[in-house]
């Protein structure tokens, strides 16, 4: 295995426009090792011996499955479960409790945007499962937790819900492993049919239209808007509001914050914690 390949700085401003372009991740100057480490594998595959290769395959016709192959590579999955805690704590005492009172009969809809390998909407659906046992009657119409993604190769992951115990032991007690996991013959554990039966998986580019997929009551948008730029961070946040009912709402990242559409956005403080409520 050779190490790594050619990289021109024309090279990599070609190779950053085109990620930007295709799913608005932007690459800093300096990140020229991280498209070493990431596009290594598919380089070689593709037998070419630079970045400007790969990039010139990039732009030929017919071209969606290297795209989607670099894609994946290039998007960070770095995720676990019940990340930052505060957001779930807020979801259970705070936005099921006031959304089943006022929609006791209607369905729950939560959107989990770049879900990555699945354990945030999973985390999601444990929290509404604990909060239906001591809460019953409310949402009888059921919930749906929409999952997205970019990348086709980690959804399949996150549909399978099948996780070795490392990524288990990121985030998730003792208590919610024996209850929402069954052991599997390989060493694995897998998510119960009763929390998978509430998440459905989609691909989404962010860049693209959400319309077709209706209105909800919360959006977890957690963690990826810090790779956009300020610009496609606006867009996308407006996008999402047109999603959320009137009154709904939307969790960012811990890193994350809205600022200049406070039209459109009500900022709360839920010490800890900050929530965004749709105008």
């Amino acid at each position: 295995m050779r190490q790594g390949f050619e990289i021109t700085a024309e090279d990599f401003r070609q190779f950053s426009a085109f990620l930007e372009q295709s799913c608005g991740i932007l690459l800093a100057e300096h990140k020229q090792y991280l498209v070493q480490s990431r596009l290594g594998k598919i380089v070689r595959e593709q037998g070419c011996a630079s970045l400007k290769e790969l990039v010139n395959q990039l732009s030929r016709p017919g071209g969606k499955a290297l795209k989607e192959s670099v894609i994946d590579a290039m998007t960070t999955n770095e995720t676990l479960w019940f990340r930052d805690i505060h957001p779930y704590e807020i979801l259970a005492k705070r936005l099921l409790p006031e959304i089943g009172a006022e929609r006791k009969f209607q369905k729950l809809r939560i959107w989990s945007a770049a879900c990555s390998s699945g354990q945030e909407p999973y985390s999601i659906s444990m929290v509404i499962d604990e909060f239906k046992r001591s809460n019953p009657g409310l949402f009888s119409a059921g919930e749906e937790i929409l999952a997205t993604d970019i990348s086709t190769q980690i959804l399949q992951q996150a549909q399978k819900g099948e996780y070795e115990m490392l990524a288990l032991s990121r985030g998730l007690s003792q208590d919610r492993l024996k209850k929402y996991f069954n052991a599997t013959s390989e060493g694995a554990w897998q998510v119960q049919p009763g929390i998978k039966s509430r998440v459905r998986f989609q691909s989404l580019n962010l860049l693209g239209q959400y319309g077709a997929l209706g209105q909800f009551d919360i959006i977890f948008c957690r963690n990826v808007l810090i790779y956009f730029s300020s610009d496609v961070k606006l867009e996308i946040l407006r996008k999402m509001r047109r999603q959320l009912r009137p009154g709904g709402y939307l969790l960012l990242g811990a890193s994350e914050s809205l600022s200049g559409l406070s039209d459109i956005y009500k900022m709360i403080h839920c010490r800890p914690g900050i929530i965004y409520q749709a105008i």
